[in-house]
């Protein structure tokens, strides 16, 4: 059963609790650790806020980030957190369960509490200008992209991104510009809020770089999951903008209710706003852009891939309807670094290149395997690939995962998370998979272990290879195994 279903009439996204807010002080985060919501305790930290913060199994970077950042984290979950905290206001993450101990405590106290969503777009985007990057792909490295940008142009934006990005210290910043940069997210918000987080983020423009199903732990087909997008949209106000990526075809039907103007924007497809002339190199790539047939100007990318150009092209869209002229917008483009874990090189050693990334949905793994061929033309690749997200675990996309592995030589499957409640046909055949990429040209294997991926990796790479990890999560360590395979000589 899907977490919550939109295509039934509901009353939208559970509101910021009325409080005043000149009296608010003390912030305490329930899962601090989560996904965003370490960053979003600094910011709040940043803003004034003396934040402290709970959580089970803290790892680096965030047991580190917090207390450099002065957040006080208290292990584990209990009520015995809050009587610590004294809080005027709890924020919950939406890993935060009903029945958790210190959920549990904080509705029996009448506590003030409120999502990490419904608290940012009330403490922080209220006053701002709501820049939000939405849709299955690429919402990280667009969202830094558009930071990076408007800073570059010195308009020192706020932002709060779901990565790492390079060209800052850290993933949240509190500016004095007008606009806040944000990470749109669909995945539901909080036990007692099943809506997607982005309804709560006040957009005034949106860059959506297109919908493919996602999310299956919680949305039950692809109309349901494009109802999320739709909602979005009718926020946005008649004099707001939306930046669409036109190569996907549901894009002009998702778009329709928006009452804002509409720039569709494509490397691939005929859009408003084009990227042509698209040359890719060692170093990244190059290209012009026109909007409706003018020609904005040539910009280079150091990036590798189509979709990095194709969300850079809808970038360069949104940040010059925020003002920005072409030549600042190049000189920004020219000096990004990425973002972590998306096609960053980790290692280069014994004459192989080791390439850690994100992607887990069949369209991430073969446009990244495209970027990072053309980024290392003429080598041997391997593609090494943990299926541990709620949707790369099932069936679903079993068939589009044969084709994603194109372009690598050597292809190894681990085996997929395990999701309760599936029946054996729902989980995704790692085996009929490797056997369906084999006829198409590749070797490929699975292995159950990260251990056994390491060893085996490292006993036949080549001087000239390419090691491509993609998983959404730890992998098992793999990466680090490698490296240290890698580094120290290991055969």
């Amino acid at each position: 059963m899907p977490a919550f279903d939109l295509s039934v009439p509901n009353p939208g996204p559970v509101p910021f609790p009325d409080i005043a807010l000149a009296h608010l002080k003390r912030v305490h985060v329930i899962a601090v650790a989560g996904t965003g919501m370490g960053s979003f305790a600094g910011l709040l930290k940043q803003a004034g806020y003396q934040v402290t913060g709970s959580d089970e199994n803290i790892y680096p970077p965030m047991s580190e980030k917090l207390p450099e950042w002065g957040i006080r984290v208290m292990p584990g979950f209990s009520p015995a957190n809050l009587t610590a905290a004294q809080p005027d206001l709890v924020v919950v993450g939406n890993v935060v369960r009903k029945g958790n101990p210190e959920a549990t405590a904080m509705r029996e106290r009448g506590l003030v509490h409120a999502s990490f969503p419904a608290a940012l777009g009330k403490l922080f985007l209220e006053t701002k200008t709501s820049v939000v990057v939405a849709g299955t792909h690429g919402k990280t490295t667009t969202t830094s992209l558009l930071a990076h940008l408007l800073t570059s142009a010195g308009q020192d934006p706020s932002f709060l991104v779901g990565g790492v990005p390079k060209n800052f210290a850290e993933s949240f910043h509190l500016g004095s510009g007008g606009a806040f940069v944000v990470e749109g997210d669909e995945y539901d918000t909080a036990y007692f809020d099943k809506g997607p987080k982005f309804l709560h983020y006040r957009p005034k423009l949106v860059q959506f770089t297109g919908a493919e199903l996602d999310h299956a732990d919680i949305y039950r087909d692809l109309a349901h999951y494009e109802s999320a997008f739709t909602r979005l949209f009718d926020l946005v106000a008649a004099d707001g903008f939306v930046a669409a990526c036109a190569s996907f075809e549901n894009t002009p039907r998702l778009v329709r209710s928006a009452r804002c103007q509409v720039a569709t924007y494509s490397v691939r497809e005929p859009a408003d706003v084009e990227a042509r002339e698209v040359r890719m190199g060692p170093d990244g790539a190059s290209f012009r852009v026109t909007w409706r047939g003018r020609d904005v100007g040539p910009f280079r990318l150091p990036l590798h891939g189509l979709h990095n150009v194709e969300n850079a092209t809808g970038a360069i869209a949104l940040a010059l309807s925020l003002g920005l002229s072409p030549d600042e917008i190049a000189r920004g483009l020219s000096t990004f670094a990425g973002v972590r874990r998306r096609q960053e090189l980790v290692a280069t050693a014994r004459d192989v290149a080791l390439v850690d990334d994100f992607a887990h949905h069949p369209t991430a793994v073969r446009e990244t395997i495209a970027a990072v061929r053309a980024r290392f033309p003429g080598r041997r690749l391997w593609a090494l690939f943990e299926p541990r997200s709620n949707t790369a675990s099932r069936a679903i996309h079993q068939h589009d995962y044969e084709r994603a592995f194109d372009g690598a030589a050597e292809v190894i499957l681990a085996s997929p998370k395990k999701v309760a409640g599936l029946r054996p046909n729902e989980v995704l055949d790692v085996s009929a998979l490797a056997q369906a990429i084999g006829h198409r040209g590749a070797r490929a294997r699975t292995f159950q272990e990260a251990d056994d991926i390491a060893r085996t990796v490292l006993e036949e790479a080549q001087g000239g290879d390419v090691i491509l990890a993609m998983s959404n999560g730890a992998f098992g360590g793999l990466v680090a195994k490698l490296r240290a395979g890698l580094e120290g000589g290991a055969a």
